[in-house]
């Protein structure tokens, strides 16, 4: 199918700043989703009285259908801009979306912030840029969003890329090299092409951008890892667990091992937007059969690995960690949820290693801003890579009171016996 190199982008940012909408009117705006398509969602659209909201549902379309399990690629959706062929992950629109876009944006090659022109910079605006950047996307374009609402004001842009700007900085983005569009996705304006509205602005339209981004080094001289994100049982396919490459090359007739659980199998067929594939490389979002392996052996968060290779399992781990947000402070006993590559599990923080930066004072204590080095203790079998090794399998988020507190990866690790 593709000729063109492949990326993954993920759409982040606050909620209603538009996220669904851009996505819809950038697939609308290269043709990956038709006129009629787009006339269908618009009637569907103003049935529930969302006039507006035709773009988006382009996305959350999809939702339904992945809820229903119709078929294995769902939550993604194509487009081609002239260089590449790209993947837009997972519905942006999602109820539980930071769970999602910790998933999603670790499976990211580059990114776009969404940011309303109206509102500025919000408290998911930080969350997302922040976990973007940890999860290890590099490459980040900005869009202003909504512009139509502020009447296409400079001043407004200027004011809401200044603060952008000072915030990025402060989490590790070069901001020099971020470009900052000013868009409107429910007029189309600097989508796909230039605007007349923003004639203050030098630029180009924001899917001519996508074009500047480079194919990240893959991962194929590493061993096989790629962590689930579904199976599903398909009659006449048996077990089909789908996920996405990390490191490594998966092909047919390959003996793997799935962790945690040491479950040994042969995969049989590759497919990847229904079709067969000889062999799937990082970055491909696939589903395969798996040999006489039950359902319940296998789950989001199961990680398959070459026979020679299997993954870790992990008794304890190493990490380094920042601290984003927290209203008090914890310490060693600390038990929040760990999001890492599909899995999530309660871990508790059993010592405080060393501090590396903040609050230098209270050695026992990690408070807002300040990072260290802490072991950590996965209540449940998980399997977790060292981030040297493997990066997508060794970055993680912690979450706790419906707030992303930490972020990290992992430097080492006990495995189990």
């Amino acid at each position: 199918m593709a000729e063109k190199p492949h990326l993954n982008l993920v759409f982040v940012g606050h909620i209603d700043h538009g996220k669904s909408t851009t996505v819809g009117r950038v697939l609308f705006d290269t043709g990956a989703v038709t006129e009629q398509q787009m006339r269908k969602l618009k009637e569907e659209a103003s049935r529930f009285g969302k006039e507006t909201f035709e773009f988006a549902y382009v996305m959350d379309n999809l939702k339904d259908e992945r809820e229903r399990g119709i078929t294995i690629d769902v939550s993604h959706k194509d487009f081609q801009t002239n260089k590449y062929y790209f993947t837009i992950i997972d519905a942006p629109g999602h109820r539980d979306f930071v769970k999602n876009m910790i998933t999603g944006a670790s499976q990211a090659d580059a990114g776009v912030l969404v940011v309303s022109a109206k509102e500025g910079i919000q408290a998911q605006t930080r969350e997302h840029a922040f976990l973007a950047k940890v999860l290890g996307i590099t490459q980040l374009l900005v869009a202003v969003n909504k512009m139509d609402t502020v009447n296409y004001s400079q001043d407004r842009y200027n004011e809401v890329v200044g603060e952008l700007k000072e915030f990025m900085k402060k989490i590790g983005y070069d901001v020099s090299k971020i470009p900052y569009i000013p868009i409107s996705s429910l007029k189309g304006d600097n989508v796909t092409k230039k605007s007349e509205n923003t004639s203050w602005w030098d630029g180009k339209p924001l899917v001519e951008y996508f074009d500047d981004f480079t194919v990240p080094n893959k991962l194929t001289d590493k061993p096989l890892r790629l962590p689930v994100q579904d199976v599903y049982t398909i009659t006449g396919h048996g077990t089909v667990p789908v996920g996405r490459v990390e490191t490594g090359v998966l092909k047919p007739g390959m003996s793997v091992v799935i962790n945690p659980g040491n479950v040994k199998t042969d995969v049989k067929k590759i497919e990847m937007h229904h079709q067969e594939l000889k062999e799937a490389n990082p970055g491909d979002n696939v589903g395969f059969n798996v040999k006489g392996v039950d359902k319940k052996a296998i789950k989001r968060g199961s990680v398959i690995g070459s026979a020679d290779s299997p993954p870790t399992v992990a008794k304890e781990f190493t990490a380094q960690i920042i601290v984003l947000q927290h209203p008090t402070a914890f310490g060693a006993g600390y038990t929040p949820v760990f999001h890492i590559h599909t899995t999530q599990f309660p871990g508790t923080i059993t010592e405080i290693v060393e501090k590396k930066g903040g609050d230098m004072e209270h050695k026992d204590l990690l408070k807002t801003g300040d990072s260290a080095i802490v072991k950590i203790r996965p209540l449940k079998p998980i399997s977790c890579e060292k981030y040297q090794e493997f990066p997508p399998l060794g970055r993680f988020a912690i979450r706790d009171m419906g707030m992303t507190i930490a972020a990290g990866v992992i430097v080492d690790i006990t495995e189990k016996v």
